[in-house]
């Protein structure tokens, strides 16, 4: 099995002692995103867990007590942006996340550290040419601590459209999608990471960027050291090259107060009361369980695939 933590929230940055005391109890309890008293319990046992997953704008929280995960396998997709803080309202400054990218590197490994530049979408502040330069930039930064860049465009959810309204935020073009990621493919081939997308509706190829997946099966493989049998995750988004997981984080939790974030469908002063309500030592990210909750043991097993001896 495949653990995102998470796709939803940002479990490194706001949650990790929570993440770690659910390591040590060999479980987590997980609700449904649309029928929140049906609630899964899932086993965290490393037997089952073939690689973890974390998504995170600022792992520094979590950085030292990795040594805790012992012989779990994992890496990170790490976003990291240059909008300011207009746009993405409580995250450190840029130059602090480069420097929590280095540390965390330093510590597992470049090939476990994906760069998401994520999501890219212009206004007058943030235009093509500021991207390009942007990009360059960052790019120079991580050339001796990652070896991969994924690529992701903004989606126009209907509860960010009143925030796309105000900040006068434009997705764009397919001609212009092919420009900018020209642009970042040169780039890129410079410094020697190597440029993907994800969930993209349009062929890329041609530029030398490869369709791939935030949850890779090849890098998945390649840090487990086993070949695994995955299908493609059906939960996701069309175009979304991911292999499936299983995501124990919660919506309407995530304290990073990005204007553009699909995982928050509430204002900010809910989404803070929702943190509040976070106890280290629950089963659950956010609340405790109620008599209402039905909780079901969730099926879960390796994806690894058994060798036969050739003797």
């Amino acid at each position: 099995m495949i653990i995102s933590a998470s796709r939803r929230t940002d479990i490194p940055a706001f949650y990790s002692r929570w993440f770690f005391n659910r390591l040590r109890e060999g479980y987590v309890l997980v609700p449904n995103p649309y029928n929140p008293r049906m609630v899964s319990r899932v086993s965290l046992k490393p037997a089952w867990i073939d690689c973890i997953v974390f998504w995170s704008k600022n792992p520094a929280p979590m950085i030292g007590e990795l040594d805790q995960l012992g012989d779990y396998k994992y890496y990170f997709q790490f976003t990291l942006n240059p909008y300011g803080q207009e746009i993405e309202r409580k995250l450190p400054s840029l130059t602090e996340r480069l420097k929590i990218f280095k540390t965390l590197s330093d510590k597992i490994g470049k090939e476990r550290v994906i760069w998401r530049y994520d999501p890219i979408f212009i206004n007058e502040e943030y235009s093509i040419s500021f991207h390009k330069d942007a990009f360059a930039r960052i790019a120079f930064e991580l050339k001796d601590y990652t070896d991969r860049c994924t690529l992701e465009f903004i989606d126009c959810y209907s509860h960010i459209r009143p925030a796309m309204a105000k900040f006068n935020i434009h997705s764009l073009e397919k001609e212009v999608i092919e420009d900018v990621v020209s642009a970042f493919q040169e780039i890129a081939s410079e410094f020697a990471i190597k440029l993907n997308t994800c969930a993209t509706k349009i062929n890329l190829g041609y530029l030398g960027v490869s369709e791939d997946a935030c949850i890779s099966q090849s890098l998945i493989e390649q840090i487990t050291g086993y070949s695994i049998s995955a299908r493609k995750d059906k939960n996701q988004r069309l175009f979304c090259n991911c292999i499936e997981s299983l995501d124990i984080g919660m919506y309407d939790s995530c304290l990073n107060g990005c204007v553009y974030c699909y995982a928050n469908k509430k204002c900010y002063d809910k989404i803070r009361r929702n943190g509040e309500k976070h106890n280290v030592n629950s089963p659950l990210l956010i609340g405790s369980v109620s008599d209402e909750d039905i909780i079901k043991d969730r099926n879960v097993r390796s994806f690894r695939i058994e060798q036969s001896s050739l003797f």
